[in-house]
């Protein structure tokens, strides 16, 4: 019996970019920037400052959204009545997932080439 081995050389980085799938990769940056802009209209708003804080606190192309504010963890996990309810209010970002999921998949899939599925 007679087992023959091929090796090839599999040069992930070089995929990655290729696909625009790198840290801070066009993908990323886009899938940034998409959350930041649909979460606004779920985001409480007063006088701005939480509405605002991602666009000046955050990275574009990190992959982490800060909105870091005195009172955004507690406006975020715990129930008030805010102008604008439903649509403004604690959760912004899970609500902004439910509706927006799919179409910030879409296009992070036409970016690098491939396809979205909805089942993650």
């Amino acid at each position: 019996m007679k087992i023959t081995l091929l090796a090839f050389d599999y040069d992930i980085e070089k995929s990655l970019r290729q696909r625009s799938l790198q840290e801070r990769g066009a993908v990323q940056k886009f899938i940034d920037s998409e959350v930041i802009r649909r979460m606004d209209p779920y985001t409480p708003f007063r006088d701005g400052d939480l509405k605002s804080a991602p666009i000046k606190q955050t990275s574009i192309g990190s992959g982490l959204i800060v909105q870091q504010t005195p009172y955004a963890r507690r406006w975020y996990n715990n129930w008030a009545k805010f102008n604008g309810a439903p649509t403004r209010g604690n959760k912004w970002f899970e609500k902004m997932k439910v509706s927006h999921k799919e179409s910030i998949l879409r296009g992070a899939a036409a970016i690098c080439g491939g396809r979205a599925k909805w089942n993650l």
